[in-house]
């Protein structure tokens, strides 16, 4: 199980741009789900793909 990040950074403007998908009913993400970005700044809307990379969740 992995957690996207809150934020990332847009590619187009350099502002920041939030998670805008909710996690499933159980909460959990895995590797290939698809996630929502919206920057605040240019309003331009990312879909990312998870990957194991991309894991936020805090370390043991």
């Amino acid at each position: 199980m992995i957690s996207p990040r809150e934020t990332i950074v847009c590619v187009d403007c350099g502002g920041t741009a939030h998670l805008i998908t909710a996690p499933r009913e159980d909460g959990d993400w895995f590797a290939g789900d698809v996630v929502t970005y919206r920057c605040s700044d240019c309003r331009d809307r990312w879909d990312l793909e998870l990957t194991v990379d991309d894991d936020d969740s805090p370390e043991d």
